[in-house]
């Protein structure tokens, strides 16, 4: 009787320390040994590579679109330094004739854009605008747009890069914002038919990468395992960028720092061989060029890690299908098949996130969500729609940093790897 009694105090025990755990670390106890989740990933990146070799990449000349539509293309300095004569010639021209002179914009209007579903992006189509300059409404554009070229053909022979805060410094009073000559700049890709790495015009660095790759930096080779927590900045010219190499099985793409930081000081591309990279927020250009010259080159599946609300899926979209913004461009700058791994919406019950955890949205972000849930990409993934329905329903919104409530490094040692064993990702 008195084993009896001593083997029930035992058995308590032990569901004191499992309930114990459990409150701690939920759902620890279901990760299997992380060999058969590794196994799982080898089969994920096979089946990538094997449809990147097999499947051959299509582009806007394969298909046959009611609406033409607008792509821009890769050139080098010479071939700019002769499109922007060739545009003054054309300008010098009409001023002599006695026609004034207008520049023959493309417009990036919302109404200008098309979502192709077979190439799962967005493009511009070709409707243009005339930005005349003697013309009150649009003058002062007009003379930016001039500005602008002048300043490109500068770059072109002398053969450097700046950034567009250097660019904006060159004639503050005309353009008075940088918002102005960034948005112009754009324009002049658009108007001349070349990327806006091209320009040699680039954002000051802001993405940065830490794993499994190596890769040449302008001739310096550079290992991403050994760049400490703070990861390798992300060249702002990609151009420098070249030489990659990786034994990963995947490529950890994160919306926020600090999931970032999280990630690498736990090393978790050591105990799963992954890459990390963010863009601290709002993708940048740079920061796109690179998560797709990764997928291109070294040919490995893309899991998305953002917050649980509407601007995560945002930011999520722009990596994959692009942004309005620069849709003349989304040839280069979009990757496929990005999965979205979490935190999603569904998550917050699955993983018992507390209610004081999660965040009311507001009135603009029920809207944002409403106003995705319309656009044709997000109709495109049927698990996006019932996500994002979810989130709108329940008028509820999550960071990653949600998963904190649990243990601070609940993020690497259960929810990412339970995920990927359950390969929960859309």
């Amino acid at each position: 009787m008195a084993d009896k009694k001593k083997r029930v105090k035992v058995d308590s025990d032990s569901d004191d320390e499992y309930n114990s755990n459990r409150k701690s670390l939920p759902f620890k106890k279901r990760l299997k040994p992380d060999e058969e989740i590794l196994s799982i990933l080898k089969d994920l990146t096979e089946s990538i590579q094997a449809k990147i070799n097999t499947n051959k990449a299509l582009t806007l000349a394969d298909l046959q679109l009611s609406s033409s539509c607008r792509e821009v293309t890769d050139l080098d300095l010479s071939s700019v330094q002769d499109e922007i004569e060739r545009c003054i010639l054309g300008i010098t021209q009409s001023i002599m004739s006695g026609k004034g002179f207008a520049f023959d914009i493309p417009a990036r209007s919302n109404t200008n854009q098309l979502y192709v579903p077979e190439l799962d992006r967005i493009v511009l189509k070709d409707k243009t605008s005339l930005r005349h300059y003697a013309n009150v409404a649009t003058v002062r554009k007009t003379t930016i747009t001039t500005r602008i070229l002048q300043l490109i053909h500068q770059l072109c022979l002398k053969k450097i890069h700046v950034t567009k805060r250097d660019l904006f410094y060159t004639d503050v009073k005309l353009f008075q914002d940088q918002n102005q000559s960034d948005a112009v700049l754009d324009d002049v890709s658009c108007l001349l038919g070349c990327t806006r790495s091209s320009l040699n015009v680039v954002a000051s660095e802001k993405g940065v990468v830490v794993g499994r790759i190596i890769f040449s930096d302008n001739g310096d080779m550079i290992d991403c395992t050994k760049m400490g927590m703070g990861g390798k900045a992300i060249p702002p010219n990609i151009d420098r960028v070249g030489d990659m190499e990786s034994d990963a099985l995947f490529i950890l793409l994160v919306e926020k720092d600090a999931a970032y930081m999280r990630l690498a000081e736990d090393r978790f591309y050591n105990r799963f061989p992954c890459i990390i990279v963010t863009a601290k927020g709002q993708p940048d250009v740079a920061t796109r060029l690179f998560l797709r010259k990764m997928k291109m080159e070294l040919k490995l599946p893309v899991l998305a890690l953002v917050d649980s609300d509407p601007y995560g899926l945002k930011i999520l979209s722009v990596y994959g299908c692009g942004s309005k913004n620069m849709s003349y461009d989304s040839a280069n700058l979009t990757t496929p098949d990005i999965k979205w791994l979490g935190v999603r919406p569904s998550d917050l019950d699955k993983y018992k996130i507390p209610e004081q955890c999660r965040l009311p949205m507001t009135e603009q972000d029920i809207k944002t969500g409403k106003d995705m849930l319309e656009e044709d990409f997000v109709k495109k993934n049927p698990g996006w729609v019932e996500e994002l329905t979810l989130m709108v329903k329940t008028k509820q919104k999550a960071e990653i940093q949600a998963l904190s409530t649990f243990g601070f490094q609940y993020l690497t040692e259960v929810y990412l790897p339970l995920k990927l064993q359950q390969q929960d990702w859309l």
